[in-house]
């Protein structure tokens, strides 16, 4: 098995607080050893072993590959004039995903494949090495069937949300819609799933139709994902904990009990700022949940109609700037707080043992993600096999 050596690097930050100073577990002018598969040794560069090959950081800045724990990747069509819409003032309901559904159910496979493609290589180039992604934009058997195979085919950490909103056909039929998601949509999408989610908000799912939602889809062995409390204070967040979810995601709208019931459990704040920033919405209260102890997490949510993004490195100058998080926190969130987010011990971190994801910056330091916006900052990105 090869093994290579980084060294000469300016800054390292390993996530890992025994190796180095912080939470950020940050060295300098420190070396690592990696084989195809794993972190092997980490340290000063003066006292770093012997490898098969040599990776020069040239001084730069490394750190651990980012973990985007909320995406959906698969989908047809766009929704820009939504976009040019919001920012003249019109408020976001949530109806224009029945857009994005009729565009993907005409659109081929190969179609879905090759834009799914794409954005995950603009992801990658950015320094994303794990992904999830979500169904959620056929809402039938059929469809959503075929939107987890595509999805499976470039991640395995993969979501059915068949709960995303009620399709169009069953307007007048909501009860016969979740019904449908309990039974064969969730039978045809669970051999390929590793996690359910569910829409818990104005105009999407009320808490008791997600709860069915989720019960069946725990019963058939899925893990539990929530989106809650995006437009409202409409109980998503108290039922992700209910229900023990890995995250509850966009938390815009938080009380007092919520940010103490999510403080209290094992669910993680997946935070959204491409989501605020696009739908001109307040920004998530991340600090208030940093302080009062809650595991937080970033991610892109990238998706055609709220936020199209396939930049970590913006998410998290957005968290910084206007979420009011510290530079370390905010790379923690987007690094190992995605990994909790995925119930994920392996990724977002640099320490012995865990998965060789790294990535390289063209940057002194890695505060220079959010100090310089815009910037193709990643020189490098080293995937584990």
């Amino acid at each position: 098995m090869t093994t290579r050596l980084i060294k000469n690097i300016g800054e390292l930050t390993t996530n890992d607080p025994t190796l180095g100073a912080g939470t950020a577990g940050r060295l300098h002018d420190a070396a690592m050893v990696i084989d195809e598969d794993r972190v092997l040794w980490v340290g000063p560069n003066a006292q770093a072993p012997a490898a098969d090959e040599s990776i020069d950081a040239q001084d730069c800045a490394v750190i651990p590959g980012f973990v985007d724990s909320h995406t959906h990747l698969v989908f047809a069509g766009e929704r820009s004039d939504e976009f040019e819409a919001r920012m003249s003032g019109t408020p976001y309901d949530g109806g224009g995903i029945a857009r994005t559904v009729a565009s993907t159910r005409v659109a081929s496979s190969d179609e879905l494949r090759r834009s799914t493609a794409q954005r995950l290589r603009e992801l990658r180039a950015g320094g994303v090495t794990t992904v999830e992604i979500k169904s959620g934009y056929a809402l039938n058997v059929d469809g959503e069937s075929r939107l987890i195979d595509i999805a499976s085919e470039f991640s395995d950490e993969v979501t059915f949300l068949g709960a995303h909103v009620v399709p169009e056909e069953y307007v007048k039929d909501r009860e016969g819609y979740v019904s449908l998601v309990r039974g064969s949509m969730l039978q045809a999408c669970a051999p390929h799933s590793k996690w359910a989610d569910v829409f818990c908000d104005h105009g999407a799912f009320d808490v008791d139709e997600s709860r069915a939602i989720l019960t069946s889809a725990r019963a058939a062995g899925l893990q539990l994902r929530v989106h809650g409390n995006q437009l409202g204070r409409t109980g998503g967040v108290a039922l992700a904990v209910e229900m023990d979810a890995a995250s509850v995601d966009h938390c815009t709208f938080l009380s007092d009990d919520d940010v103490d019931q999510l403080s209290a459990s094992n669910t993680v704040a997946t935070l959204l700022p491409g989501a605020d920033f696009s739908t001109r919405a307040d920004y998530s209260s991340a600090r208030r949940l940093r302080d009062r102890g809650a595991v937080v997490a970033l991610a892109t949510d990238c998706n055609p109609g709220t936020s199209y993004v396939t930049s970590m490195a913006f998410v998290l100058a957005i968290a910084v700037r206007d979420m009011r998080m510290d530079f370390d926190d905010a790379l923690w969130s987007a690094t190992r707080g995605g990994a909790t987010a995925l119930r994920r011990g392996d990724v977002g971190h640099l320490g012995p043992g865990a998965r060789a994801d790294v990535v390289i910056l063209d940057a002194p330091r890695a505060a220079h993600l959010a100090y310089r916006p815009g910037a193709p900052l990643v020189r490098q990105v080293i995937l584990a096999r």
